[in-house]
């Protein structure tokens, strides 16, 4: 594929097509690797962004508790000392 080489103030930059942007889930930022005398533009992913913020509002309204226990009553913890 080629790109043209485009003006943008003092820089200069290229445009992606929206199939790219679609196809790859490219949002507001990509990661730009130089390897081997190549240029590798890679979508940055942040899945759990925001989750901090989130789970702090969950412990603030008391809605971060367990949906079950962690230990059961018929566990045998000695078999791990």
């Amino acid at each position: 594929m080629e790109l043209s080489v485009i003006q943008i103030g003092n820089s200069k930059g290229f445009r992606l097509s929206k199939t790219l942007i679609e196809k790859y889930n490219i949002k507001d930022k990509v990661e730009l690797i130089l390897e081997k005398g190549y240029i590798i533009l890679k979508p940055i992913s942040e899945p759990r962004k925001g989750w901090d913020k989130a789970f702090k509002e969950m412990n603030k309204q008391g809605d971060d508790k367990l949906l079950f226990n962690d230990v059961f009553d018929d566990e045998n913890l000695e078999e791990w000392i």
